[in-house]
């Protein structure tokens, strides 16, 4: 029995899977998980009826447990760790909120006008967090076993990485040589590659965010 999951839709391309960090991250766990699952992918400036009949919010990811409809990405990956056990992604709780500031932090950077407002540096900080932490227990926040933490930073990671690259000509410096390895290990997962979104698409979601 395939699990059913509502990811987004690209914008502009109700066919092809849009650029959604947290309904990547619901895809890459069931990929790591080896779960069959059954993709509807959702025009989110065009939402079917029957989606939000069983989904009122409208938010995406949305996966189907038990006939029931369960919104939010750290509730379907906790979901999806207790009903398919193996292989284990949990992550112990010390490193739980491992990288958490990375997304808003490269947000406010992305968004910001002013090279001064120490948006950047705020998201190097961060980084440099990450870079100690791999340092000490990589090359994974875990050690060698990839983790549920891994699988929620590898789609924002790359949204900084496209965007910063397109809109800011910004990359994560050379420096940081263990987060840079880091990214190229998740990229690189068959997982990844099946479940990302092409770079136009990503570009394309942030452009209005950029410039509005």
């Amino acid at each position: 029995m395939a699990v059913e999951i509502c990811v987004k839709a690209a914008v502009g391309a109700p066919n092809v899977l849009g650029d959604c960090p947290f309904s990547q991250r619901a895809l890459l766990t069931l990929e790591e998980k080896k779960v069959p699952y059954k993709m509807h992918l959702i025009n989110v400036s065009d939402k079917p009826k029957w989606f939000l009949e069983v989904n009122p919010e409208g938010k995406v990811p949305v996966i189907k447990f038990d006939e029931k409809w369960i919104p939010d990405s750290d509730v379907i990956v906790a979901l999806l760790e207790e009903k398919y056990p193996n292989p284990s992604l949990s992550t112990p709780s010390e490193f739980a909120s491992v990288g958490s500031k990375i997304f808003p932090t490269f947000v406010s950077f992305l968004k910001s006008k002013d090279a001064s407002d120490g948006t950047e540096q705020a998201l190097l900080d961060e980084l440099k967090a990450l870079e100690e932490h791999l340092k000490a227990h990589g090359p994974y926040v875990n050690g060698a076993n990839i983790c549920s933490v891994d699988l929620s930073l590898a789609p924002k990671l790359y949204h900084l990485e496209v965007a910063l690259g397109h809109f800011k000509k910004w990359s994560v410096p050379e420096s940081l040589s263990h987060v840079r390895n880091y990214m190229k290990l998740l990229f690189e997962r068959e997982s990844f590659q099946k479940t990302k979104a092409a770079k136009e698409y990503i570009i394309a979601g942030w452009a209005p965010k950029v410039n509005p």
